[in-house]
């Protein structure tokens, strides 16, 4: 198996690209929002001071001062300073500005002094508005940014570096998430790998101690023949895990005929284990596709072991049924078990997870890799109902079989 994972890495930098494209969006939007609303302070403290010229050149009546200082004044919510002819701020210092935080417990020079610092910075931030009457300056609206601009200009920096820790925690808990289901394969994969080997070589050895014991030629021919069959089932295995993590050799096979050697295989085993599960297949025995048999034999090896570890009972059976749908041939492979909760339909198949005491749960795991990786089919719970037992489905591409006795493979 392959230490690197290219798909994970293109998910990690793509969590990081989208959430540079929603900070920068952000800051598109809200550098927008900004612009227009200095451009409505703009447009107050040009009214405010068209409203001062209005003043200074007509005899307006006690409404039209109302006006100014209810209406207009009223909508200014951004710090205003209003200073003379000389550009000095107007005394009473207090009467002339306008959402200015002014400390009135200092002198008139140290009161001064802030104002005239306060007016430069406000200048390098907006031109200030110069109200005249003909060409004589009579007084200047100096204006800077109301508050809720100041907040808007920091929205998209505090968004960013929220999303920022969102897109660390993330990338730590995928992480994390990886390293645990990278852990369960390779601890399932040795465990998988000594079951497997297990089987035949405890079969071995038992053959081997007949051996020693002294047994009839007839009976030594027949041991011969078991100890074969365990060292044929020694290599298939080997060739099984040599093949998982490099892409494995496909060839057009009939799916029956595999689904027959595997069903052979555990009707020699099924008594072994104390119950009576009969064994039938179904359907359409004519259908092919493409498949790399030692694997495909041990995506259903797992099922039916999982179907016969799933049946409580000391009786039950296990179906296999074939036929063709869209151009795909189904296997639908069944069992008589306790069944499974469809809430769990997806964690089935995650490394680790089993809902057995003893099982280690990289079987389905493994299966799914088999067939949606190696063989571009799909595996899936069909159907499952706690008591009343399974079905799962494997669907694959559909080939035209070739002719009898050429099959290939």
């Amino acid at each position: 198996m392959s230490s690197s994972n290219p798909s994970s890495v293109n998910i990690k930098v793509g969590l990081i690209g989208f959430a540079v494209i929603i900070a920068a969006g952000t800051l598109l939007y809200t550098q927008t929002l900004a612009d227009r609303i200095i451009e409505r302070e703009k447009k107050i403290a040009h009214l405010y001071a068209s409203s001062l010229q209005y003043l200074a050149s007509d005899q307006p009546s006690a409404q039209d001062y109302s006006f100014i200082f209810d209406d207009v004044m009223s909508s200014v919510d951004f710090p205003m300073i209003l200073t003379d002819s000389t550009n000095e701020p107007d005394k009473p210092y207090g009467q002339n500005i306008r959402n200015v935080n002014l400390d009135t417990t200092l002198s008139q020079d140290q009161q001064k002094k802030y104002l005239v610092a306060l007016i430069h910075e406000m200048d390098s931030e907006h031109t200030p508005i110069k109200v005249s009457l003909g060409h004589v300056v009579l007084e200047t609206v100096h204006y800077g940014e109301s508050g809720l601009v100041t907040q808007l200009r920091y929205v998209p920096f505090v968004e960013f570096a929220i999303a920022g820790l969102f897109i660390l925690i993330g990338y730590v808990a995928f992480s994390y998430i990886k390293r645990n289901e990278q852990s369960s394969i390779w601890v399932g994969m040795s465990r998988e790998t000594a079951h497997q080997l297990g089987t035949p070589l405890s079969s071995l050895m038992g053959w081997m101690e007949l051996l020693r014991s002294g047994v009839s030629e007839s009976r030594r021919e027949e041991i011969m023949s078991e100890i074969d069959q365990d060292l044929g089932r020694l290599n298939k295995v080997t060739m099984r895990f040599s093949k998982i993590g490099s892409l494995p050799e496909l060839r057009v096979r009939r799916v029956a005929d595999i689904v027959e050697n595997v069903f052979t295989y555990f009707s020699h085993r099924i008594p072994q284990t104390g119950k009576k599960v009969s064994l039938t297949l179904s359907g359409d025995k004519s259908l092919c596709a493409k498949v790399n048999s030692e694997l495909f034999e041990w995506v259903l090896e797992n099922l039916i072991k999982n179907s016969l570890d799933a049946m409580e009972d000391k009786e039950g059976n296990i179906s296999v049924n074939l036929f063709n749908e869209d151009g795909h041939v189904v296997i639908d492979i069944g069992d008589s078990g306790k069944g499974i909760d469809m809430k769990f339909r997806r964690d089935i198949f995650r490394p680790g997870y089993s809902t057995k005491k003893r099982g280690w749960g990289l079987g389905l795991s493994l299966s799914k890799r088999i067939i949606e990786s190696y063989h571009d089919g799909h595996i899936f719970l069909k159907d499952s109902k706690p008591g009343r037992g399974s079905v799962f489905r494997i669907k694959l591409n559909r080939f035209e079989c070739p002719p009898t006795g050429n099959e290939q493979g």
